[in-house]
């Protein structure tokens, strides 16, 4: 029987996005022009590959064996798990864009991630956030590093251009979920549920969104990935590490909110993780007043830390919670 060291998974992902500036005399301005074999082969650089894909008038998106990868007219995210080499796709996606779309102006990138259960499992430079940075830094001038919560415990580390690149309305919310439900976690095995669209169904995941096209896939022997696209480029991506040594989960959506509580309430309910982080990224032309005071959706969790940062053009709001073992 094999070991639980050797069946820990890192769930925890790494998360690149970035933001080209658009120009009218480009000859061809659109990143979703980019043939599939040039985005499978710098997805060979991260050690990950395309599973499946859909798409409607304003979004590309792609499921991959590592989390999934969203690409529209001006914007590329690109999420991936595991000991995924992330970074080292940077500076030939910047080669990719000039040349296929004549694309050369950056407006803005977001590299972040949660601290690793085992980062000394990592390849490279992800073994540790002062290497990414420094590895970052060689690619941008004007970066700028950050990390939100106890640096010796349970963190966010951020990596952000120090410009106000992004002008157009932008607004992220992200939930990452650890030490899950176990009962919860069963319906993402093939034990359980025979495929994405029968775990997608049996959990309730079909309801937190209505209306999105939804792409999902069960694994083998268990885990699970989705995306849900909805109209104007607005989408949602959930993804599930299921084994109980090493659960986590992860929700992550840009459709625009006023309030949060309801969102958060049905993503709790579905998965009823222990501990969860929570983060807000808003900048000023979608800014709204996030206040941690109204969130009583989950009564019995403590909130352990709670930051809130202004910088540049963003707003960002950082929050971690717990909820006892009863």
């Amino acid at each position: 029987m094999a070991s639980v060291e050797e069946n820990f998974f890192e769930g925890t992902e790494k998360l690149l996005e970035v933001w080209f500036g658009f120009k009218t005399d480009a000859t061809n301005g659109d990143l979703r022009i980019i043939p599939r074999c040039e985005w499978e082969e710098l997805l060979k650089l991260a050690k990950c590959e395309i599973i499946s894909y859909c798409k409607n008038e304003d979004m590309d998106a792609y499921v991959l064996s590592e989390s999934s990868m969203f690409v529209t007219k001006d914007k590329f995210i690109l999420k991936t798990c595991g000991t995924t080499t992330l970074l080292q796709t940077i500076k030939p996606l910047i080669q990719l864009v000039d040349s296929q779309c004549g694309i050369r102006e950056i407006l803005d990138i977001f590299y972040s991630r949660k601290n690793f259960s085992r980062p000394e499992l990592q390849i490279g430079v992800h073994q540790n956030f002062v290497d990414e940075v420094g590895h970052l830094d060689k690619q941008f001038r004007d970066g700028a590093a950050y990390t939100l919560g106890r640096m010796n415990k349970d963190c966010w580390y951020l990596y952000t251009l120090d410009k106000h690149g992004v002008t157009q309305p932008d607004q992220t919310f992200e939930l990452l979920m650890w030490d899950m439900c176990d009962n919860r976690m069963k319906i993402f095995t093939k034990e359980f549920s025979e495929s994405g669209a029968d775990a997608t169904k049996k959990s309730g995941i079909c309801n937190i969104i209505p209306g999105a096209k939804i792409d999902d896939v069960l694994f083998e022997p268990c885990g699970y990935s989705m995306n849900g696209l909805l109209p104007d480029g607005y989408y949602f991506t959930i993804h599930v590490t299921p084994e109980s040594h090493c659960s986590y989960v992860s929700f992550e959506s840009n459709v625009p909110r006023e309030s949060y509580d309801e969102l958060i309430k049905k993503v709790l309910n579905i998965f009823c993780p222990r501990k969860f982080l929570m983060t807000v990224f808003a900048n000023r032309v979608r800014y709204f007043n996030f206040r941690i005071s109204k969130f009583r959706v989950y009564r019995i969790s403590l909130i352990q830390d709670h930051q809130f940062c202004n910088f540049k053009n963003y707003n960002l709001t950082y929050t971690l919670f717990s909820r006892p073992i009863l």
